[in-house]
Formats: structure tokens, C-alpha cells, sequence
């Protein structure tokens, strides 16, 4: 089976929306994740978890970088077409204008 990255992205002013939610929002945002893991259980390899602010990192120094990312998961399937129906209903998409990016994670040869 191949592996993907699942990149789930937003503007940052829909993640600013987020944090304000009350805890019967939060709760019910968690409650619509774990029902999407039961369901898509077999492609999970790895659940993920929420992203923090970034850093671009450069021969020439760091700095803070603003970016569209709000966490990830690695998601297993016989192909992206495979992967992204098991997305298909998935809470990230409750987010305001939220969408998925999958991105096949490649075999090093050799390895």
C-alpha cells in the first residue's frame, strides 16, 4: 500500500475563527474527528495532531513564517484516489474555506 501526507489547510483567519470556539464547539469538532477515525480506521497509519506557528529555515537564518497548515496525518491507500475517498465527509471540512492537500509519501530506495 502507498502512504500519503495529509495536509490540512485554511486560512489563517479560519484557524484565528477556531481558537474562539466555545467548549460545546470544541467538543463537538473532537467528537466528529474520532467518528471519522472509526470509519477510516483501515487507512490510518498515523493520526496525526494539530500543527503549531512555523519556521522557514534558510542558509541564511530563521525566521517566523505565517502558513496555511493546521495539522497532518499519514493516511494509507492502493492510490490518492483511494485516500481521498476515505476523506470524503471528513470534520476538517466544517472549517471555513478548510481543504485537504495529499501528498504521496515516496519509498527510498534501498530502504
Amino acid at each position: 500500500m502507498k502512504k500519503f501526507l495529509v495536509l490540512y489547510k485554511a486560512p489563517s483567519t479560519s484557524f484565528e475563527q477556531m481558537m474562539k470556539a466555545t467548549p460545546e464547539q470544541q467538543k463537538a469538532g473532537m467528537d466528529a474527528w474520532m467518528a471519522w477515525g472509526a470509519k477510516a480506521k483501515a487507512a490510518i497509519v498515523d493520526m496525526g495532531a494539530p500543527l503549531g506557528k512555523g519556521m522557514r529555515v534558510t542558509p541564511a537564518g530563521a525566521r517566523d513564517e505565517r502558513n496555511d497548515l493546521g495539522g497532518y496525518s499519514i493516511l494509507q491507500g492502493e492510490s490518492k484516489e483511494a485516500v481521498a475517498k476515505s476523506l470524503e465527509g471528513h470534520p476538517h471540512f466544517m472549517m471555513p474555506d478548510g481543504f485537504i492537500e495529499l501528498v504521496e509519501i515516496m519509498p527510498i530506495p534501498g530502504m
